[in-house]
């Protein structure tokens, strides 16, 4: 993370943070870059090369692409040669690997997709719990599911930094896994590398918002801050106007049954922003595991958690595999099918931040970065841990990451984030070190499963899902 001081605000409206637009900056791209792809048989994988060869300005390069499922790495690797050939994108070039000590060197950016595990510990992560009395409904980034897929990714993860800094120590590092926080905040306590966290959901949730506040998105005026799935948009403005006061009254009337759009549900979230004053950037299925309040007991499941992202239990551990499926054989029938719907450039940030630094025209996007700044220089959250990793407005431009001071939360605001840190910290932690101690007491801070169960039972259940995820799970004592 650079500690260059912006003078800028972390103020992420209308003219930087509107990808929706999708218009380029201006100027061209100063050389052909060299990007590694590392996970390639992602789903984000394809989004992520059409957003680059879109890119106004240019100049193309080499994608590497590297996955040690050798079968998703070839298919893949053709979808992308077709997928540029439609867009006309010859200035773009693929390799492909399981050995990433060959792609990586050269690497001027890395972006980090990378599935730890595959299918094989996602009915453990929620079945084990779920004896417990702890009903997850993502359970990927927080709580038992979040922290073992955390233990099993980290040291992978580390591993992939410690080959960056020997091969292209320059490169900045661009994470789209989960669970972001901690694979964040272990990378910032272990690598010299250049790294931020890349989420979608502080520009799904800003857009979602000007919609429900019924204005333009390129004329709200918003900031936000706090930690991933749980940033806080503590500034909503409309030419001056305060949006917030009808934000309230419509989700008063949804609260109470009076829903006037009945596909908007999001209660969880709706509930919260009544009670703490903001509005939070996940789904209301990904906020629930992140406070103690809405899935400790049926009736309040029943009263504030609805279908899929809307906190509906078990939701990820029972489409997952299908999904995947679902996307291999996309690929498939994508590669046979004469016709190739290419659609837009995203917001997803990737492009963006690429763009920005190699035209050396700054943009502003939110990421995942520590917290610290350079001795002495103080945090950018002010009431948050200095040693975590936080989530906040960002400058890109030649010289790279440059984080934007946000100063003080509102100070429950700041509480509940504080709460999820001290897990993440101890996750981090146990990752780092491979200390089961560690794992368990992480757990025992988690803020679901503390309003669930006895630290007894805590202890007891994750030296079951130890067992019972092993083979992932190698040096753990």
């Amino acid at each position: 993370m650079s500690t260059k001081k912006s003078s800028a605000k972390p103020i992420g409206h209308a003219e930087h943070t509107k990808p929706s637009e999708f218009r380029g900056l201006p100027g061209k791209f100063r050389r052909p870059i060299k990007l590694t792809m590392m996970g390639a048989g992602s789903g984000f994988t394809p989004q992520l090369v059409k957003d680059l060869a879109l890119t106004p300005g240019n100049m193309g390069g080499t994608i590497a692409l590297v996955d040690i499922d050798k079968k998703r790495l070839m298919t893949m690797h053709q979808l992308l040669e077709k997928q540029i050939g439609f867009l006309g994108a010859d200035n773009w070039k693929f390799t492909a690997t399981t050995d990433r000590t060959k792609a990586l060197p050269g690497s001027d950016y890395i972006v980090n997709c990378i599935e730890v595990s595959g299918l094989d510990c996602v009915r453990f992560d929620n079945d084990i719990p779920a004896r417990y009395g702890i009903d997850q409904c993502i359970g990927d980034t927080i709580g038992p599911g979040g922290l073992f897929k955390a233990l099993r990714t980290i040291p992978a993860w580390l591993d992939i930094l410690a080959d960056a800094e020997r091969y292209c120590p320059e490169a900045i590092v661009l994470n789209y896994t989960n669970p972001m926080n901690m694979l964040c905040l272990a990378a910032g306590r272990t690598s010299s590398m250049q790294i931020i966290g890349l989420c979608h959901s502080v520009q799904g949730t800003s857009h979602l918002l000007a919609k429900r506040a019924g204005v333009p998105y390129e004329e709200m005026v918003w900031e936000c801050a706090g930690i991933n799935h749980l940033a806080w948009f503590t500034k909503l403005e409309h030419k001056g106007n305060d949006l917030y006061p009808l934000l309230f009254r419509k989700a008063e009337q949804d609260l109470a049954g009076k829903l006037v759009d009945k596909t908007d549900l999001d209660l969880v979230r709706k509930d919260m922003m009544l009670h703490f004053g903001a509005f939070i950037t996940e789904s209301s299925g990904h906020l629930s595991e992140y406070v103690p309040y809405y899935r400790k007991r049926k009736d309040l499941i029943k009263k504030y958690c609805r279908p899929r992202y809307d906190g509906e239990s078990g939701f990820y551990v029972n489409n997952w595999p299908r999904w995947r499926a679902e996307y291999d054989a996309e690929r498939l029938r994508k590669l046979k099918a004469k016709e190739f719907v290419l659609g837009e450039r995203s917001w997803e940030y990737a492009s963006w931040i690429i763009e920005a630094r190699e035209k050396d025209v700054p943009t502003r996007i939110h990421g995942n970065v520590m917290n610290s700044l350079a001795e002495g220089e103080g945090k950018l959250i002010s009431n948050l841990p200095a040693d975590g990793c936080v989530e906040v407005a960002c400058m890109i431009d030649d010289n790279g990451i440059n984080p934007t001071r946000y100063g003080y939360l509102p100070p429950q605001m700041a509480a509940l984030c504080d709460s999820n840190m001290r897990m993440f910290d101890l996750g981090a932690t146990a990752a780092i070190e491979k200390s089961k101690e560690a794992a368990i007491l992480a757990l025992m801070l988690d803020p679901l499963t503390a309003s669930v169960c006895s630290p007894a039972e805590i202890k007891k259940m994750t030296l079951e899902m130890f067992h019972a995820e092993k083979a992932f799970l190698k040096g753990y004592r």
